[in-house]
């Protein structure tokens, strides 16, 4: 197609989804400060003024789980009752137990988790090589967060959605169509000073000025009002924007989320090392984009399959890009997770605002194949 449309979405630290999963992630981080060979799949829920965690730890480490997401909640902005949650007098349920048995049969081995489907990405449309839309809306999200606690837009409150759409020409970012924003919000701001101010605040500071003409069009809180948001307006629960975490619509999603589970489960491992996979195959000018899926079977090491698609712009031909692939990396949960140094509590700052396409992440980094 010479000119398309597409959209990406992101949300703030503050979105109920997201809060669960910096809980989860959080729990994680510190069990695995204390234990490095910790194995942990946790699920935060949230309702209003009400945190459920459930799941299963296996560690050494004496963690207090009420705590650590009390003091979450804190981080992120929940302290006040009129938001339907407060860090302070919220309910916590906390109901964890070990991993199970004949799970841990097969990853003590080295073999995988679980058995599933995961996929990376890589496209050479940004510096990060993030797709344009995502990337875009992440930086929104971002600087949301940023002028709310920074003090420079007091009125917003934590929880927050971007969406960017974006023209395409030639299969290349032309310029943004939308941008939409909506903010939770103090109930004195009039929506007509909160769109002057995000635009201003937000809008300008991050987009750059050459994808913008005088057909952008820019929502915000398009209903007019958003006072009634958090837990409160909508429930949480961790694993449920797993197309934010990735890559906003343009690859293909495996099976499971991320937060809350440790590096033995290939969810989240081979997913990023298939991440960094993709990322140096475009860095390496091998293709434009590309998308590479494996699949795992519980207790195996090795992964059943490996598939990779460089839509029409390979410097090699897909066999020869998997070979390249098997001879340069293992793809054992072991050899994985060394070989990107998961063991380190390094989650949370993965958890929002995309997990690919920050410099400070292992899978990130760019090598010479």
């Amino acid at each position: 197609m010479k000119k398309y449309y597409f959209t990406s979405e992101s949300v703030t630290e503050g979105h109920p989804d997201k809060l669960c999963d910096y809980i989860s992630d959080s729990i994680l981080d510190e069990c695995l400060k204390q234990d490095k060979d910790s194995r942990v799949a946790v699920e935060t829920f949230a309702s209003k003024n009400k945190i459920t965690i459930a799941g299963q730890i296996t560690t050494n480490a004496q963690i207090d789980v009420e705590k650590i997401a009390r003091d979450t909640i804190k981080e992120v902005g929940y302290n006040d009752d009129k938001t339907g949650m407060d860090y302070r007098t919220c309910t916590v349920d906390v109901n964890i137990t070990k991993q199970s048995p004949d799970i841990a049969m097969g990853v003590d081995i080295g073999g995988a988790g679980d058995q599933g489907i995961m996929f990376g990405y890589a496209s050479n449309e940004t510096e990060n090589y993030m797709p344009f839309a995502i990337d875009m809306a992440h930086k929104l999200a971002k600087r949301l967060t940023e002028v709310r606690k920074n003090g420079t837009l007091p009125y917003l409150k934590p929880d927050g959605k971007t969406q960017v759409t974006v023209e395409y020409d030639e299969d290349k970012p032309k310029r943004i169509e939308t941008i939409l924003i909506s903010n939770q919000h103090s109930e004195e701001i009039s929506l007509d000073k909160m769109k002057q101010d995000i635009i201003e605040n937000v809008i300008c500071k991050v987009v750059p000025k050459e994808y913008l003409d005088e057909n952008t069009k820019i929502y915000v809180n398009p209903t007019g009002r958003f006072v009634i948001g958090g837990p409160l307006g909508d429930t949480g629960l961790t694993g449920r924007k797993i197309i934010v975490d990735t890559y906003g619509g343009y690859s293909r999603n495996g099976g499971g989320a991320f937060s809350g589970k440790d590096a033995s489960k290939v969810d989240r491992s081979a997913t990023y090392m298939l991440r960094h996979i993709a990322k140096n195959i475009v860095a390496n000018g091998l293709a434009d984009k590309c998308e590479i899926q494996v699949s795992y079977a519980i207790g195996m090491e090795e992964p059943l399959s490996i598939y990779i698609d460089t839509f029409g712009t390979g410097k090699k031909t897909d066999e020869e890009l998997i070979n390249l692939i098997k001879e340069k990396f293992d793809l054992t949960p072991r050899g994985m997770i060394e070989y990107l140094d998961l063991k380190k509590p390094i989650y949370r700052q993965t958890t929002n605002y995309g997990h690919f396409g920050k410099e400070n992440s292992s899978w990130e980094r760019i090598i010479t194949l």
